[in-house]
């Protein structure tokens, strides 16, 4: 099986950090960007398999950057991570192309079972 390609997308640099380590860990192959524009050229150079995507960034959010990413490359699936307590903003990112959504504090098995579908979804595209 070829390695997962993981771009971690939060604002939050421990947080992001953290979570980076635990992937890598598993065997996946993470990168992480600290805002939507570093995310955007992440994405455009090298192409992930998978983004986890935070909602709530101060240059761009999470929304503007999943169109973004979707724009790039359709086939790159997306995990929006929403800490705010806005299911509604969760559900408008699966509108707009998430693969699906997660309420922060994340649950670590509940992120890899979302990240193990997502790459079944991404890899039949």
């Amino acid at each position: 099986m070829t390695k997962i390609k993981l771009l971690i997308v939060d604002d939050e640099i421990e947080f992001a950090s953290t979570l980076a380590e635990r992937m890598e860990l598993r065997g996946i192959e993470t990168q992480i960007a600290n805002n939507g524009q570093e995310a955007l050229e992440k994405v455009y150079f090298s192409p992930p398999d998978l983004v986890i995507l935070d909602l709530k960034m101060p240059d761009m959010d999470g929304l503007e950057v999943l169109q973004g990413i979707k724009a790039l490359h359709p086939s790159i699936e997306v995990i929006m991570l929403t800490g705010h307590g806005s299911t509604a903003s969760g559900i408008e990112g699966m509108e707009k192309g998430a693969f699906d959504y997660l309420m922060k504090p994340v649950d670590l098995n509940d992120l890899l079972e979302k990240l193990k579908l997502a790459y079944e979804k991404h890899s039949k595209a």
